[in-house]
């Protein structure tokens, strides 16, 4: 029984990358000027302030129950434990759909950001490949490449952050609001979207190395820091973009960056790449999300046995991934 468990390695840092990463995926490079555009940016700050505090709050009780049942799988337990099997099965599938669906978004996504950089290239099937062979590999593997990754989606944040506030002015940054309250709600119904992934921790929690309690403070922490991401995406941008140039432009966070180091297309390109990471943080982590609900499934006998067979090497529940 001993060989088929799931090997207990995720340390703090492990944990804030996986969350964190997951659910920093391409949506800052892209939607930061709509968020701008619709409720201006002190209006788009304010939307993702009440809207992260929400997140929150939904944080809070994932964070009690994956403390009290650190199982992979996390849902599938919490709800069999509230409501029985056949809300437990309901639930479980409706979170792998859902990841499932993220993950045939990172698929198209990547050959479309990748061919900013290098045109002509489609790269979708290599990069389904590839992810699949990382989450094979085990999760120490995975780990390793989430943090490098997660270092990559940082590195390019402080750039844009410190090029915009040294070259950027507040007078770009109005109109603070536009389009009065509505603006605010549409960017405040975008934001839960934009936070999806902490939830990975709870799917995860069996491989956690930590003491129960600190699984609930980091998935906490992990949204806090996710909250304080995008509320700086959304002061760089529009610090260093008039209202005109948002408009126009298709990867607004690309050419925020790009202006705020003097018109760098390389500068430019430094920051897709750090949305690429986004892409395939987001991209590994709901494969980790998915696979381990899969296989919590097949364990309680709601799929077939086989789904919940660990690799003899690797540890990894790999029928599920694959």
């Amino acid at each position: 029984m001993e060989d088929q468990k799931l090997l207990k390695i995720l340390g703090n840092k492990d944990v804030l990358a996986l969350a964190f990463g997951a659910m920093i995926g391409w949506g800052w490079v892209v939607t930061a000027g709509l968020w701008i555009t619709e409720a201006g940016s002190l209006g788009a700050i304010a939307a993702f302030l009440v809207g992260g505090l929400l997140v929150v709050f939904v944080g809070l009780t994932y964070a009690e129950l994956a403390a009290a049942l650190p199982l992979a799988g996390g849902e599938m337990y919490y709800a069999h434990a509230a409501m029985g099997r056949l809300p437990s099965f309901i639930t479980t599938w409706a979170i792998i759909l859902g990841y499932v669906s993220v993950i045939a978004f990172e698929a198209v996504a990547l050959p479309t950001v990748f061919d900013y950089l290098i045109p002509g290239y489609g790269v979708g099937m290599a990069g389904s490949i590839l992810i699949s062979w990382i989450n094979y590999r085990g999760m120490k593997l995975t780990s390793v490449i989430m943090g490098i990754l997660t270092l990559l989606i940082a590195i390019a944040g402080v750039l844009l952050i410190t090029g915009s506030s040294i070259a950027g002015n507040v007078e770009n940054m109005a109109p603070f609001f536009t389009n009065n309250m509505s603006g605010i709600l549409i960017v405040l119904i975008m934001t839960p979207f934009m936070f999806v992934g902490f939830d990975v921790i709870p799917q995860s929690a069996e491989e956690i190395n930590l003491p129960r309690k600190r699984i609930g403070q980091l998935l906490i922490f992990s949204v806090c820091l996710a909250i304080t991401w995008y509320l700086l995406i959304i002061f760089g941008v529009s610090r260093v973009l008039t209202p005109t140039e948002i408009s126009g432009s298709t990867l607004v966070t690309a050419d925020a960056m790009a202006k705020a180091f003097g018109g760098s297309k390389m500068m430019g390109n430094v920051l897709v790449l750090g949305g690429i990471g986004g892409i395939l943080t987001s991209w590994i982590g709901f494969y980790v999300g998915g696979s381990r609900a899969i296989y919590a499934l097949a364990k309680a006998g709601m799929l077939p046995k086989f789904l919940a067979e660990l690799h003899p090497k690797y540890k990894t529940p790999h029928k599920a991934i694959l």
